[in-house]
C-alpha cells in the first residue's frame, strides 16, 4: 500500500490541528450600541460556521464578565451591574492579558485610550473604534507607532474613520508605496453628513439632530458631533496616516455651538438644541442664494488643516452621497488633478462593529 492510500484523513487532521496555531483570546471592553453590536454580529458570525477568536472577557465601566457561558450572557450581566462610585478598571490589570490577546476598544474613554501603547507594548494588539489613540494626544499617537514597532503587536483602527471604509488603510498604502499627499478633505462625520443632507428648512435643525440621536447617528452627546471635535479626531487620525505629525491645537475648528448649549451641562442639552435653528437657518439661506449646498468638512494639506460648515458649489465632489456617507478626496502626485475619491457609510453601530471584527480576524488569523 502506498504512502499516499495508507494516509488516515482522521490523521491529517489530527496533525493539521497540532501544528494549527491557537487562537488568541479576544476582550471586549464597552458595552455600549457598539459593544452591543459587536456581540450580535459575533454570535451571526459564529453561527455560520466562521471561526472566531474567543471572547474571553467582557468589561465596561461597571463590571468585569468571564465568557464561560457565553459572551450574550457577560453582555447581560454587564449591562444589568450596579453603577459605581469609581469607575472600575480591572479590565487593566496585567495578569488578564497575554501576548498575543486582542483587545476590543468599544468604548469613547480617554482612560482606556491611555492604555493602548501599553498593552501594545506587552504584545497584546488593539482593535479600536475609539478615535483617541490616533485622533488626540501627538504623544500618545507616538506611543502606540513605538510599541507596535519594539513588539510587532497589531493595531486595527479601521473602525475609527468611516466606520470601516477602506480610507487609513488606502492613506498608508499609497504612503508605503512612496505616494506624497498633497491634501485631504472630506465629509468625515457620518452624523453630520445626514445632518446637512436632510436639513432643507422644512424643520428646525434641531429636529433634525433629536431625529439623528434617536437613530443611533450622533455621539451620545451630539454636541461632540456639532462642535467638530469628532471630525477634528478623524481628521487627526487621517492626517498622522499621512505622515504629517498635527497637533491637536494646530487644527482650526469652527463649531457649530452656541455659547451657551456649549457650556451647558449634559442633562440641559436638549432642552437647548432650539438655539441652533436661527443660525443654521440664515446659513441656508446664504448658501441658496449662492446656488450651494452646506457641508460640514474637515480639510488639511501643506497651509494647515480646519474644519466646519462650507457652502460648497452642488456639482463639488464632497456634495455627492445620501444618508451617513463620509465622502473623502485624496490628492496627492499619483492623483495631482482628479483626486481619488472614498465613498460608503460612515455611521451606525452595526458598520462599526463589522469593521472591528474584520480588524479583529486580519490580526489573528495573520
Amino acid at each position: 500500500m502506498s504512502a499516499v492510500a495508507g494516509f488516515r484523513p482522521q490523521r491529517a487532521a489530527r496533525a493539521a490541528k497540532e501544528r494549527a496555531p491557537a487562537l488568541p483570546r479576544l476582550a471586549l471592553l464597552g458595552t455600549g450600541t457598539v459593544g452591543v453590536a459587536f456581540v450580535d454580529r459575533y454570535q451571526r458570525l459564529q453561527s455560520r460556521g466562521l471561526v472566531l477568536p474567543r471572547v474571553a472577557w467582557l468589561a465596561n465601566s461597571r463590571s468585569v464578565q468571564t465568557c464561560e457561558a457565553g459572551v450574550a450572557a457577560a453582555l447581560e450581566q454587564a449591562r444589568t451591574a450596579p453603577r459605581r462610585e469609581v469607575v472600575l478598571q480591572g479590565w487593566a490589570e496585567a495578569e488578564a492579558l497575554q501576548a498575543g490577546d486582542i483587545v476590543v476598544d468599544a468604548t469613547a474613554s480617554e482612560l482606556v485610550a491611555d492604555w493602548h501603547p501599553e498593552w501594545l507594548a506587552r504584545g497584546v494588539s488593539v482593535v479600536t473604534a475609539n478615535k483617541l489613540g490616533h485622533g488626540s494626544l501627538l504623544a500618545r499617537s507616538q506611543a502606540i507607532v513605538d510599541a507596535q514597532c519594539q513588539t510587532g503587536a497589531r493595531y486595527g483602527d479601521s473602525a475609527t474613520v468611516g466606520a470601516g471604509l477602506p480610507l487609513l488603510g488606502s492613506l498608508r498604502a499609497l504612503v508605503a508605496g512612496g505616494d506624497r499627499i498633497h491634501s485631504v478633505e472630506g465629509v468625515l462625520s457620518g452624523s453630520l453628513a445626514w445632518l446637512f443632507g436632510r436639513y432643507d428648512g422644512s424643520q428646525p435643525f434641531s429636529a433634525c439632530v433629536r431625529e439623528a440621536a434617536a437613530a443611533g447617528y450622533t455621539e451620545p452627546d451630539p454636541r461632540i458631533d456639532l462642535s467638530g471635535e469628532d471630525v477634528r479626531r478623524k481628521l487627526l487620525i487621517l492626517a498622522r496616516a499621512a505622515g504629517l505629525p498635527l497637533e491637536r491645537g494646530q487644527v482650526r475648528v469652527e463649531s457649530l455651538l452656541p455659547a451657551a448649549l456649549a457650556a451647558a451641562p449634559a442633562e440641559d442639552v436638549d432642552g437647548l438644541l432650539d438655539l441652533l435653528d436661527a443660525p443654521l437657518a440664515a446659513q441656508l439661506l446664504q448658501a441658496r442664494a449662492a446656488g450651494a449646498r452646506l457641508r460640514f468638512v474637515g480639510r488639511f494639506d501643506g497651509q494647515g488643516a480646519s474644519v466646519g460648515l462650507r457652502a460648497l458649489p452642488a456639482d463639488h465632489p464632497l456634495c455627492a452621497g445620501s444618508g451617513t456617507d463620509n465622502r473623502v478626496a485624496v490628492t496627492s502626485d499619483r492623483y495631482p488633478r482628479q483626486p481619488l475619491v472614498i465613498q460608503g457609510p460612515g455611521a451606525g453601530a452595526e458598520v462599526t462593529a463589522a469593521a472591528l471584527l474584520d480588524d479583529v480576524l486580519r490580526i489573528s488569523v495573520a
